[in-house]
């Protein structure tokens, strides 16, 4: 097995023959290889990184870690799939209830900011591009587990505000990337091309302002009757 099959194998998930014990031991393992992946992999790239580095600093031996991980690819994948799953997770965890949407979107708005912000976030975001050339299904992956989740949970949010009045939109999957895309506006291409550090607060808050402002103007309640 090799590529984006071994993460499949390599999650205790997946394998119902261990006892909660085994699963217990095998989840911390494979944790502990994870952890000193993305130190190896943030220091040195995708390209740069190697099996051997990696095992050193997960502490473990080569063996060990191809019993878990069976390439780089594989490993970068695991690593890189559970983070961004669990970001999107995390950032889009939406009140539905909560009848005060600009609320609900500028908490929503600056976590997500915060976030994208931080220095190992923009580090991986690089590696992922600079590998998709060379494994494409990576790359497609990754995009599915981060940008696409977060932005189908953001959209059923939509679509509960829509049934109830608060938000008029005729296609919530647009309205939910053009309110991350208004968000992260003119932050995280500047982020990716290193000119300059993470973003301020009052930059972030500035940002979110002008995304939600402008996101009303569209798809807010009365945003059909004056178009």
């Amino acid at each position: 097995m090799s590529g984006l099959t071994d993460i499949a194998r390599a999650d205790p998930a997946v394998s119902g023959s261990f006892s909660s014990t085994e699963e217990g031991l095998e989840s911390a393992k494979r944790r502990q290889i994870l952890e000193g992946a993305r130190r190896v992999f943030l220091a040195r790239g995708f390209d740069g990184a190697s099996m051997g580095e990696i095992a050193k600093a997960a502490g473990v031996s080569k063996g060990t870690l191809y019993v878990y991980f069976d390439s780089k690819e594989a490993l970068f994948a695991a690593l890189t799939l559970e983070e961004k799953r669990g970001l999107a997770e995390a950032l889009f965890k939406l009140d539905a209830e909560n009848p005060d949407v600009r609320s609900v979107l500028s908490r929503l708005g600056h976590t997500y900011l915060s976030s994208i912000g931080k220095p190992e976030h923009i580090s991986s975001i690089r590696m992922v591009i600079g590998a998709a050339d060379k494994f494409p299904a990576l790359g497609q992956a990754i995009y599915e587990a981060g940008p696409c989740q977060g932005a189908a949970r953001l959209a059923a949010y939509f679509d509960r505000q829509v049934e109830a009045g608060r938000l008029s939109i005729e296609d919530t999957g647009v309205a939910a990337q053009h309110f991350m895309d208004l968000c992260a506006s003119g932050i995280l291409r500047r982020l990716l091309f290193a000119v300059s550090g993470p973003p301020t607060q009052d930059e972030i808050k500035s940002n979110v302002e002008n995304a939600i402002r402008v996101f009303f103007a569209a798809y807010g309640p009365d945003a059909r009757k004056n178009q």
